[in-house]
């Protein structure tokens, strides 16, 4: 039997013309800022976002964490959307490597402009830790796959500039959010000081993320790459995939998007918890309530049929579309996901 793998969208294998692509690249030595792929590709996802400079790394944690060392000192408070990436899944990472703390405001990933007024801590008090940046992530993956409205992004960061703190846009799918809301990526970055991407997610590479900001900013960053351990060599074998991605991956994310709706309208006809309207992009997130089986069961039952899942946790399981699956599979998945959870 065939695996239908909704695990993540960070499972998917690159094509053999990505293959191809990336045998075929010109490599040198990045660290002396002498491979052209890696130069390009960097050139190129700057330029997409409308930022001076971008610098390419590993992994998307890596991202944040040097977007975090860049825009913070040790002691800091740091604003975050509830069950951000940056809290939930780094392992700890953001206090080991930069000694910040985080306050969780807002509800489902998003908040507002008031959100952050309120919760802001003002520098040079005796007792609290300083507010001095905000992280905001689009899309929201355990929000479900949902989109940041652009007006409130905009009020969020003028407030942020307004009291003095850094912005930081965890933009792991951002390519993901430009398709379902019809912006550019230059326009959903604007706002920011320092965005990240990832390519290793929607667009299919193997492996890759960047970080954008300012060219002073990147400067910095390179050094902080330096520190995590993420200096490469000839990289441009890494970077030729995201290259080929951009021009063959990006439009087509719109059909991950329809895929996903269609196993969460499946999923909407059963007596699990599922809220149509988070379902925006390509992650579809449903709640099981006490009568129903928990997610540990669904997620084994379901691999028993071929569908792979994700258990986001006691009652919570995720479905996550990508370019590997393909609408038919997820028609079935959508009928499968509804046997497990009867």
């Amino acid at each position: 039997m065939d695996r239908i793998d909704l695990r993540s969208d960070t499972v998917t294998l690159p094509s053999e013309d990505m293959r191809a692509a990336m045998a075929r690249a010109p490599v040198g030595d990045d660290q002396y800022g002498e491979d052209p792929t890696v130069n390009a590709l960097q050139e190129r996802i700057a330029a997409l976002l409308g930022k001076e400079a971008a610098i390419f790394l590993p992994s998307g944690t890596m991202a944040n964490q040097i977007g975090l060392k860049l825009l913070t000192r040790p002691g800091d408070d740091v604003l975050v959307g509830h069950e951000s990436h940056i809290v939930w899944h780094e392992s700890g990472a953001a206090a080991a490597n930069s000694g910040v703390q985080f306050s969780v405001i807002g509800q489902g990933g998003l908040f507002s402009m008031a959100d952050l007024r309120a919760a802001c801590k003002p520098r040079g008090h005796i007792i609290f830790p300083p507010t001095t940046l905000v992280v905001l992530e689009n899309t929201h993956n355990r929000g479900g796959g949902v989109v940041w409205p652009q007006d409130a992004v905009e009020a969020i960061c003028a407030a942020a500039r307004e009291l003095g703190l850094g912005s930081y846009l965890d933009g792991a799918r951002l390519f993901n959010a430009a398709i379902a809301s019809g912006q550019s990526l230059a326009e959903l970055a604007a706002p920011f000081d320092v965005v990240a991407v990832a390519l290793s997610k929607g667009l299919g590479c193997p492996v890759g993320s960047l970080i954008a900001g300012s060219k002073e900013a990147m400067t910095r960053a390179v050094r902080a790459r330096r520190m995590f351990g993420g200096a490469m060599r000839q990289s441009g074998i890494l970077a030729a995939a995201g290259l080929f991605a951009l021009d063959h991956n990006l439009e087509r994310l719109a059909e991950d998007h329809a895929n996903a709706r269609l196993i969460a309208e499946r999923v909407a006809e059963t007596k699990a918890t599922m809220d149509l309207a988070t379902v925006q992009s390509n992650i579809v997130i449903f709640h099981l309530p006490p009568t129903l089986p928990d997610a540990a069961e669904v997620v084994r039952r379901a691999q028993r049929e071929g569908v792979l899942l994700s258990a986001f946790a006691a009652r919570t399981v995720r479905a996550t579309t990508h370019l590997n699956v393909t609408t038919a599979q997820c028609r079935l998945a959508g009928e499968v996901i509804a046997r497990t959870v009867a």
